[in-house]
């Protein structure tokens, strides 16, 4: 069992300080989206009918637009998490442990099917699932259809055979014909193994040596 005592003292400092610079963090991100958001709204509404915005470049700002989004998404989250650590401290994320949180992450693959959760495509007529290995090395790709809904990958590859268990990364791409146009880390769920503190905030640590900070969790859940 995970030894919380003597970390509670140590990290209500660290607590507070990632929290107002989460805060100060979302603040800024906040306002970066809002005026993205009016410059794009003026771009569009004074741009000549006669000669118009291409689309590949009307496609990749909205595919920025998107990213940005889920950033302002991602900080709200941080900032209600923060919160909830501030009520009990170190004892709130014990509770972590066991669970299942959900990140834009590398996962161990077992031999199960993996279930991924790939962010709605904002560009592009064709996406891709691709998987690479722990060195980074693509090993399989597979045609989705960049709706947003979950993916299950098998592990059985196009070339033949199954892919050995490890540790793989599952990244979204889409294209407009030949032009990548948008690129992102599918997010997936893993049981959280340990919580362990850093100067710089809390840190989850799974299967395989997985380790991510805790503003990249999106979501906690039960484990099933």
């Amino acid at each position: 069992m995970m030894d919380l005592g003597p970390v509670s003292t140590r990290n209500s400092g660290a607590q507070a300080q990632s929290g107002s610079q989460a805060a100060a963090a979302a603040d800024k991100l906040s306002s970066d989206f809002e005026t993205f958001l009016r410059l794009l709204t003026t771009q569009i509404s004074s741009q000549d009918p006669l000669d118009p915005m291409k689309p590949e470049q009307f496609a990749s700002q909205l595919a920025t637009f998107s990213t940005v989004e889920q950033s302002v998404r991602t900080n709200d989250l941080l900032e209600r998490i923060l919160a909830g650590q501030g009520a009990g401290g170190s004892g709130d994320l014990a509770g972590w442990i066991g669970r299942e949180a959900r990140a834009p992450m590398a996962t161990r693959f077992d031999g199960a099917p993996v279930t991924l959760h790939p962010a709605p495509a904002a560009s592009g007529q064709r996406h891709a699932l691709v998987v690479l290995d722990a060195s980074g090395s693509e090993i399989d790709r597979l045609a989705i259809d960049g709706s947003g809904d979950p993916v299950t990958w098998d592990g059985r590859l196009r070339t033949g055979g199954r892919a050995p268990d490890g540790i793989y990364r599952f990244v979204t791409e889409s294209y407009e014909g030949e032009n990548l146009t948008a690129s992102a880390t599918a997010e997936t769920y893993a049981r959280v193994s340990e919580v362990r503190f850093a100067p710089d905030g809390a840190r989850l640590l799974f299967a395989g040596g997985v380790e991510i900070g805790i503003e990249d969790a999106t979501a906690l859940r039960a484990l099933e």
